[in-house]
């Protein structure tokens, strides 16, 4: 293969600290990343970093809500997305990561107005509408610039030239844009139907802000007419004239639908009517149960299709209307218990079942109890037809057709039933919301002055709706906002420049990849995926990357109430971003929940020292100069070892690996393969081995740059550290680039070399089966030692049989030795006689004896006690299994058990006295 002229363009500075220590590197290096503009992809492209034709790679960062900080949910979002995005920047595509946040408006509200009620014992109302949202902007400016510096010691290389916020103004464009058109098509309409309302906030909430949480209560069976009734609200039954049971249900066969039955109720008399609808179960309760339209989305729904009355109980306070008679004005949790006595006095109480557990929903921004009420709001209808492309459609089918046309892929693809399950259900969208915060609705009224009004939403009132406000001071904007998943939905595009056409637009969308959380697939993704398809005609991402909840050793949610929460700027303090970021990752699959502690986050730290400790030791012991622009290292392909070769096999076949995870969003095999290969292979073994044969600089330099690389998405401080320490070459192109390994060349996957250096010739022998046998040999003396009591410093004489693989294991015969195996001679012969009384060891067709490793004496007086004690046990098996009792009594496992015990002892006590 003769000589091959290897090109090293970084010398070696062996001055490395002797420890990592990540508080003296990380800002510094992230300032340095910054201060280069590589995060920028136009940067990269006018430094030649990437081509600029180069393919386009495409994140936009889920929004953190402008509400605290970043919580563990969002360090393993950013460790994810960060691992993608240096990856396609090193591998040379036009990487864009766009950062963001998001003004959360119900729960950046609810936060300022717990604030200001803890603080001031004041209400918004108290400050007006203007002061209110003064603190609430100020509240979001001190809580964004936390969660940007949080990001940054993530190691987040995110564009901050393109940070955009949710209710910038730029957005607020989008977003009035974006109204304006669903209500001009139709989509967009004011209309009453039943809504979550929260009669503490004051607001309406969307089904995604909506937690369910269990509650133990009484379950009251009521007599309804000829009928029993069971509900755990008694307090909402004062309006219930609608008695519905399920068409096939034989028990009430003689009840006709729309009959009527006179009966005696709460408050009095009342006439109930029969229906008969499908969605009752059967099985639940007497299989009969009254509604209560107004305040149930089921029961709303069998009023709607059935053309029933709808009469409210509840008032927008959570207190009893006059409906409700001598409860009237009292709040429904203290009605319940005077409601439930006086059914019991009029004897329409039949039973109460004490322990009934079900769910409530509650508002998860404030934390208080959902009454649903019909009110007019402003709504999304996602089944309201339009025309798209000469075709009639709705928003569902859009959301639908995305998915399963496979331009949408979902990871891990189980989630796709889930999505359907939920688009197939989806109801009109509620977009409108009581509070101030926020993007106000682009909707103008005005009293009708005999005027033709543009729109006629209100008889007397004048509506406009614009993306500009109307002219004329007589205008009045409704007062309401948007629901902050209208602005989110926007996200892919809105932070690119929509409305506008711009040329990141044009670049950058649809996007690469939206990772998030699984559980906000529905909430969000299906958000997004709603608005890009009917506003872009296009898909707004190609793969969705669903990452599991971080949980603790038990599997238990992580919260402050529970005490079990990890914040992870303390541990980063601690460990190091680079261990924060391995523990969240490693371990980790997609739709999977993750177990963290903060054991782990330590493990993962010894793995950061591990490869900073290789590190120092190959430069300190590599003879390697700093060397001038036309210096060469000559590699001679002949003078390879067996252990040369294995290496650099080993390692072609990790980084082909390795690139083929991360392409696979396999993220965690990706980092365990690395792991491997670097704490085993060549920290274990080739360094090991480089001391027994000699100078190996040029390889170990090789290697370790290689590894560097690799690890750089996942571990980006220690790596960067350690790269520095390479010296630069005047006139390099490393040199223009500060010698950064963020934007250092990804491997070429088939190519053997990469890393300023020429590729080994192709036709060198693979060497690994070779290599993988030698390190059985060596590693099976070592436990046929251990095994056998063999003193750690006793030498000892060894003979191997190798058959026809004798010249191999005959070259080896130094690693053998060097290799901890505590061998001081060693014969290699093809074949040979057996050796009485030595230690014996079998591997792949291969025989080895150690001589010597033996005290005859005392081997012989260990086996005769281990002869005394096993001959004992046997006695006592034999006497329990021939005990009749014992075989009638015992379970059969416990006989067979015994069974095999007894045959386990009898096979040893043959083996020792063999000996």
């Amino acid at each position: 293969m003769g000589e091959k002229n290897i090109k090293i363009s970084n010398g070696v500075n062996k001055d490395l600290p002797k420890a990592y220590n990540p508080q003296d590197y990380e800002d510094k290096i992230y300032e340095k990343w910054e201060k280069s503009g590589y995060f920028n992809p136009d940067i990269c492209v006018r430094e030649k970093v990437c081509a600029k034709n180069a393919k386009p790679f495409s994140i936009v960062l889920p929004p953190p809500n402008v509400t605290g900080h970043l919580h563990l949910g969002h360090a393993v979002m950013l460790a994810l997305q960060d691992i993608m995005v240096r990856y396609h920047r090193m591998k040379g595509d036009k990487t864009l990561w766009v950062p963001g946040t998001d003004h959360a408006a119900i729960a950046t509200q609810s936060k300022v107005e717990s604030l200001l009620w803890e603080k001031e014992k004041k209400t918004r109302h108290d400050l007006g509408r203007a002061e209110f949202l003064k603190r609430v902007e100020k509240f979001a400016k001190d809580s964004h610039d936390t969660i940007i510096k949080q990001s940054k010691k993530m190691g987040a290389s995110l564009d901050w030239s393109r940070e955009v916020y949710t209710l910038d103004e730029k957005r607020s464009l989008a977003v009035r844009t974006a109204f304006k058109k669903m209500y001009d098509d139709g989509l967009i309409y004011h209309g009453s139907r039943i809504v979550n309302w929260d009669p503490k906030m004051q607001t309406t909430v969307s089904d995604d802000e909506v937690e369910w949480k269990e509650e133990k209560t009484p379950f009251y069976y009521l007599k309804y007419g000829p009928f029993v009734i069971a509900t755990a609200r008694p307090e909402t039954k004062f309006g219930d004239k609608y008695v519905v049971m399920h068409p096939d249900d034989k028990r009430y066969k003689k009840y006709k639908h729309g009959e009527k039955i006179e009966l005696e109720w709460i408050n009095g008399p009342v006439v109930a009517t029969v229906i008969k609808d499908k969605v009752i179960d059967r099985e639940f309760g007497s299989g009969v149960m009254t509604i209560t339209p107004w305040h149930d989305a089921i029961d709303f729904e069998i009023a709607q299709r059935h053309n029933l009355d709808k009469e409210q109980i509840i008032d927008k306070e959570g207190k009893l209307l006059p409906i409700a008679g001598e409860f009237a004005g009292l709040e429904i949790k203290k009605a319940r218990e005077k409601i439930v006595a006086k059914l019991k006095k009029k004897g329409l109480l039949v039973k109460v079942e004490e322990n009934y557990i079900h769910n409530i929903a509650i508002n998860a921004r404030g934390g208080s109890l959902i009454e649903p009420q019909i009110m007019k709001q402003w709504f999304i209808g996602v089944n309201k037809e339009f025309k798209r492309g000469g075709k009639k459609t709705t928003l569902k089918k859009l959301m639908q057709e995305a998915v399963r046309s496979g331009k949408i892929k979902i990871i891990p693809e189980r989630f796709n039933k889930v999505y359907f399950h939920w688009i197939d259900n989806l109801r009109d969208w509620c977009i409108s919301r009581q509070i101030w915060f926020g993007h106000q609705i682009p909707v103008w009224y005005k009293k009708q002055e005999n005027k033709k009004t543009r729109k006629q939403e209100n008889s007397g009132e004048e509506v406009y709706v614009g993306i500009d406000p109307p002219k004329g001071e007589e205008w009045i904007q409704d007062g309401d906002t948007l629901d902050t998943w209208f602005s989110s939905g926007l996200w892919t595009f809105s932070p690119l420049g929509w409305p506008k056409k711009t040329e990141d637009l044009k670049t950058y969308h649809p996007t690469s990849v939206m990772e998030t959380g699984y559980d906000i697939l529905f909430f969000w993704v299906a958000r997004m995926i709603l608005m890009t398809t009917y506003l872009l005609d296009d898909i707004p991402f190609k793969t969705v990357y669903l990452h599991g909840l971080i949980r603790d050793e038990k599997g238990k949610k992580m919260s402050k109430s529970l005490g079990n929460a990890i914040d992870p700027l303390e541990v980063i303090k601690k460990y190091g971003t680079d261990a924060v970021r391995l523990s969240l990752v490693i371990g980790s699959t997609p739709g999977n929940d993750v177990k963290l502690t903060e054991e782990k986050i330590a493990g993962y730290r010894n793995f950061t020292n591990k490869l900073w400790n290789i590190s120092r030791f190959i430069m300190q012991n590599a003879k390697v100069k700093n060397q001038n622009d036309n210096s060469k290292f000559k590699i001679d392909y002949n003078k390879l070892t067996l252990a040369d070769n294995w290496i650099l096999e080993e390692l072609d076949e990790v980084r082909l690996l390795v690139d083929k995870k991360i392409k696979g969003y396999e993220f965690s095999a990706a980092g365990e393969i690395l792991r491997d290969f670097t704490w085993d292979k060549f920290a274990d073994w080739y360094l090991e081995i480089a001391k027994i044969e000699g100078d190996k600089s040029n390889i170990l330099i090789y290697v370790l740059k290689n590894l560097l690389i690799l690890w750089h998405p996942f571990m980006p401080f220690v790596t960067e550290a350690i790269w520095s320490s390479f010296v630069p070459l005047s006139g390099t192109t490393e040199d223009k680039q500060d010698n950064l390994l963020m934007v250092e060349k990804w491997p070429k996957v088939g190519s053997s070399i990469s890393v300023g250096v020429d590729a080994r010739d192709g036709g060198a022998m693979l060497k690994k089966d070779e290599m993988n046998l030698i390190k059985d040999i060596i590693t099976s003396i070592r436990n046929a030692r251990a095994e056998n009591k063999v003193e750690p410093g006793k030498k000892v004489k060894a003979v191997i049989y190798a058959g026809h693989l004798k010249d191999l294991v005959g070259s080896q015969v130094d690693l053998i030795k060097g290799l901890r195996t505590g061998i001081s001679e060693l014969e290699v012969k093809e074949k040979g006689e057996k050796i009485e009384n030595e230690i014996y060891i079998a591997i792949s067709g291969i025989e080895i004896y150690l001589i010597g490793g033996i005290d005859k004496n005392k081997e012989k007086e260990r086996i005769k006690k281990e002869i005394d004690n096993l001959e004992k046990m046997i006695t006592a098996g034999e006497k329990r299994l021939k005990n009749k009792e014992f075989r009638a009594k015992a379970p059969a496992e416990i006989v067979k058990k015994e069974e095999e015990k007894l045959k386990s002892f009898q096979e040893a006590l043959e083996k020792l006295k063999k000996q």
